[in-house]
């Protein structure tokens, strides 16, 4: 099932902006592209343990969602016990070197810095 956030039609996105929150939108699907640009094929298991707090369920929706959108690629090869290994495609690879400026940006960002808070309204 591909992500869609808004109707697919010609003028449907703003900005390329908006295309890529609809690929990588959420908590989880950014940490999942990461695990799988720092080895090149991972296991389901594999995935889980490198992304801490998320379920079995959301992981197996977000892979199946990054496979329908063209960044993920799923092999499940045909032995006993059945084997699955995921990794990149040449588009998820693509995606993971534009949001390197992101993740530069986040390693220095002061830990626990937030926006400052409106003034109260008497």
């Amino acid at each position: 099932m591909t992500t869609l956030n808004r109707p697919d039609t010609p003028d449907a996105h703003i900005c390329g902006i908006d295309t890529v929150m609809e690929v990588i939108g959420g908590k989880w699907k950014v940490l999942i592209l990461w695990a799988l640009e720092t080895q090149p094929r991972r296991r389901f298991g594999e995935l889980r343990r490198l992304v801490p707090g998320i379920t079995e369920k959301v992981l197996a929706s977000h892979l199946r969602e990054m496979e329908a959108d063209g960044i993920v690629r799923r092999v499940a090869y045909d032995e006993v016990p059945p084997r699955v290994e995921y990794s990149l495609t040449e588009d998820g690879a693509r995606l993971n070197d534009a949001l390197e400026p992101l993740a530069v940006w986040g390693r220095g960002r002061p830990a626990g810095r937030r926006a400052p808070s409106p003034p109260p309204t008497v």
